[in-house]
């Protein structure tokens, strides 16, 4: 540990609301981006699977790669990383590991499989296993990170029912997003169905992420109501109005009201914004992490 690095360690310590600074800071951004990307890849094989987009496919398997080498990255020794598999039936990261693993072999396969494709009965059989494996391993993906944070209960914050949810709904609404520039990409206008569903899950992302910071804020403990103070009113408060509120939200509904009509172009920016923003929430209730105070105020003002 460096001396900047140290010095940052004791100041915590001496405060009674310690943010955690291994997720989110410095290095540990790339635990965040990991997530994000790994979200994203998951969400945009199921919708993309869903609307039948075969190129949504191989974005989803490229988005998970980038995703499993963040996490690689910000590990300190990532030739460890395997060994994380012994405790999968304990540890979300584990089962998170698993499930990117097989989302990653099996959606290769099945995606060479259909490329390839040749009429016998073996070959059906070897796609719609490879296609099965795909998709546990999509469904994993989605909603361990939820549960990676809901399990740390020295930070309050993160411990709410409400987690999962999110990052479920996080992970569909960045599935819809790529599948948006998708469409523009190839020069086509998304249908309206894609539209409306994108719609639709933003407002059940909105609706969620309210529900938890009114949860927090609203309970008895000190240290989710400085998580909450953090965002909104404190060191987080920049990135999640700009980031989250501005660029995620805000830009979007401007574009879809102001233009008539939706061209590919409007509806890749939509979709751009719209990741933009879901990122910058991820990161912001990442850093706004608090750990449960070691000693409590009362007894910190009689000492």
């Amino acid at each position: 540990m460096n001396d900047k690095r140290y010095a940052q360690h004791i100041a915590d310590l001496r405060n009674v609301h310690r943010p955690q600074r291994v997720w989110g800071e410095g290095k540990g951004i790339l635990m965040v981006v990991g997530h994000f990307l790994v979200g994203v890849a998951g969400g945009t094989w199921l919708v993309g699977s869903v609307f039948d987009v075969t190129p949504s496919l191989v974005v989803a398997l490229v988005l998970g790669a980038l995703g499993a080498i963040a996490h690689l990255a910000f590990l300190g020794r990532p030739e460890r990383a395997f060994k994380m598999m012994r405790h999968v039936r304990t540890s979300w990261i584990s089962r998170g590991f698993v499930g990117l693993s097989l989302f990653l072999i099996g959606g290769t396969a099945y995606v060479v499989l259909q490329l390839v494709s040749p009429v016998a009965v073996v070959w059906s059989v070897l796609t719609t296993v490879a296609q099965a494996i795909a998709w546990v391993g999509t469904l994993t993906i989605i909603g361990y990170m939820g549960f990676c944070y809901t399990a740390s209960k020295a930070i309050p914050f993160w411990h709410s029912p409400l987690h999962p949810a999110i990052y479920i709904a996080f992970a569909l609404r960045g599935g819809i997003a790529v599948l948006m520039v998708i469409d523009a990409l190839n020069g086509v206008a998304t249908g309206d169905s894609l539209l409306h569903l994108w719609i639709g899950v933003t407002a059940v992302v909105v609706l969620f992420v309210a529900l938890e910071i009114q949860g927090a804020w609203s309970s008895r403990n000190v240290a989710a109501r400085w998580s909450v103070r953090d965002m909104l009113a404190g060191r987080l408060a920049l990135s999640f109005y700009i980031g989250a509120l501005l660029i995620g939200l805000v830009v979007p509904a401007l574009l879809l009201g102001v233009y008539d009509s939706y061209t590919p172009t409007v509806l890749a920016l939509v979709g751009l914004a719209s990741m933009a923003g879901d990122f910058f929430v991820k990161l912001s209730t990442v850093r706004a992490g608090v750990y449960l105070p070691l000693v409590s105020p009362a007894r910190r003002q009689r000492a």
